[in-house]
């Protein structure tokens, strides 16, 4: 299932509002490294705290696939914010797949509805964070 969602259309919750072009100026690796590790990804754990609020989640690092239904909300938060494991979350009532990565200033949400979408870009938004959909690859 996980695989067949990975294919699926996606979009991108992120520190910024779209993709930097890669022949773009600015020093976006500089910045980026610097926000790895500031605060700035206690707000990726909190979307995802607050969205278990809505949704059963169940959680996993790909390595094992070993799944995990709700699990405590210290454990995530600690997993996500602190930069401690890639995981990948389901969220089985909506068919929607999100994977966060330890390296990664963003998370990326498979097959997400209209509904589930809209509430990702408020809890985004009161993160201060950003939903967008990247350019389709032809």
């Amino acid at each position: 299932m996980m695989e067949e969602l990975l294919n699926k259309p996606y979009w991108v919750i992120d520190f910024l509002p779209r993709q930097v072009p890669a022949k773009g100026g600015g020093q976006f690796f500089a910045v980026e490294e610097y926000y790895l590790r500031s605060p700035l990804r206690r707000g990726f754990a909190e979307i995802l705290l607050k969205l278990n609020c809505y949704y059963d989640i169940e959680v996993c690092e790909p390595e094992t696939e070993k799944w995990q239904k709700n699990p405590p909300p210290e454990a995530l938060f600690s997993w996500i914010a602190d930069n401690e494991k890639d995981l990948c979350v389901l969220l089985p009532a909506e068919n929607a797949l999100i994977t966060a990565n330890r390296d990664d200033l963003y998370m990326t949400v498979y097959a997400p509805s209209e509904e589930l979408l809209q509430l990702l870009r408020s809890l985004a938004a009161a993160s201060g964070l950003f939903l967008w959909q990247p350019p389709r690859e032809e």
